[in-house]
């Protein structure tokens, strides 16, 4: 067919030609030229269905791998608004539990290792941590160093669990850890601070490339005040959180007393021990 197409007449072949090349193709079978040239349209539209399901199963998986890749970023909810170009207004969640945790004595354990051994390091650590979150109804939004952050009640409500949910998940992370070993460093034992407060919370997306979804409001700022003036192994809830585990029982709290808190002044806090099995 492209010898037929050539812009030079004298290089095109003759019908002489062009019968012997049909009856090889047709392995000496008598066929007209029509119903060739159909036999060979029949194949070559078959074989574009078949490529182009092929394609088109390609593209629902790479839509599918994109989709998955998007939705570890942002919630499922957010994601799938702003694909479509609606705009995020902010929310409140009137009832939600935050947890902050962070590496006790980061920044010496940091200078004994080299800056590939702390990546992997903080990624052996946040996969232990990322296996155990999908065992409860909590939502992962950002890691700051080696420090996590964590909520419950947000972006989907979940009613008076978001505590419950928050607690079980820090209890789960000390019994995670107590068998965690750093790579390169055998003699490390490695500690975290866990801290947890419970209250309202305004979440929203900010910015427009790479954007996040990011937590606003005070409880986000006690939470973290919780998790720095905790202790190594240990998970430090305010008062409120331990007002709401009280509530939902099942729970073993301590006292710790007054402590003060950067930004809050004196403030009763609690351990939070362990569950009642």
């Amino acid at each position: 067919m492209k010898d037929c197409w050539n812009e030079d007449p004298e290089a095109r072949p003759t019908f002489i030609g062009i019968r012997k090349t049909l009856r090889a193709m047709n392995q000496g079978k008598q066929l007209n030229l029509m119903d060739n040239m159909i036999q060979m349209l029949e194949k070559y539209a078959t074989h574009l269905e078949e490529l182009v399901d092929e394609r088109t199963n390609q593209l629902i998986e790479e839509k599918r791998k994109t989709d998955q890749l998007l939705y570890r970023l942002l919630p499922p909810s957010v994601a799938d608004q702003l694909k479509v170009g609606n705009q995020i207004d902010p929310e409140l969640f009137d009832d939600t539990t935050v947890f902050f945790s962070d590496i006790v004595g980061f920044t010496p354990l940091a200078a004994r290792l080299t800056p590939l051994a702390v990546v992997q390091l903080l990624n052996d650590l946040y996969t232990l941590f990322d296996s155990i979150i999908e065992k409860h109804d909590v939502y992962k939004v950002e890691t700051i160093g080696d420090g996590y952050l964590v909520v419950s009640g947000l972006p989907k409500r979940n009613g008076r669990r978001h505590v419950c949910e928050i607690a079980n998940m820090a209890l789960d992370f000390l019994s995670g850890i107590s068998s965690f070993h750093v790579q390169g460093l055998p003699d490390a034992h490695l500690q975290i601070r866990e801290g947890i407060h419970t209250g309202p919370c305004v979440t929203g997306v900010v910015g427009s490339v790479m954007p996040r979804y990011c937590l606003f409001g005070d409880t986000i700022n006690t939470a973290s005040r919780m998790e720095s003036s905790g202790a190594g192994s240990r998970i430090h809830i305010s008062s409120t959180t331990n007002d709401a585990l009280a509530a939902i029982g099942g729970y073993v709290t301590e006292c710790r007393g007054q402590v003060d808190i950067k930004g809050k002044g004196m403030q009763t806090t609690y351990w939070l021990m362990h569950r009642l099995h």
